[in-house]
């Protein structure tokens, strides 16, 4: 039987954030935000820098998905390593 996890089934938070002076809104549930900043603390980076340096990685990709998702699917990327 699957659990419900701690915290239960959150909604996703919409937060803005700059990327290259420009201000966009980013939907991401809060387990995700929690990691997202956990990982801009490790790097020594600021939010904004973290998910701008994922963008741009995104950008270049062939088939590149939304924001969102590429910063949800780098996370999990990072914690599997």
């Amino acid at each position: 039987m699957i659990e419900t996890p701690p915290g239960g089934f959150q909604p996703a938070i919409k937060r803005s954030v700059t990327i290259a002076g420009h201000q966009t809104s980013i939907g991401l549930e809060p387990i995700f935000w929690e990691a997202l900043e956990a990982e801009a603390i490790r790097r020594g980076l600021p939010l904004n820098a973290l998910v701008a340096a994922i963008d741009h990685a995104r950008i270049g990709s062939d088939d590149p998905p939304n924001l969102a998702s590429a910063i949800r699917i780098w996370l999990m990327a990072e914690r599997a390593d």
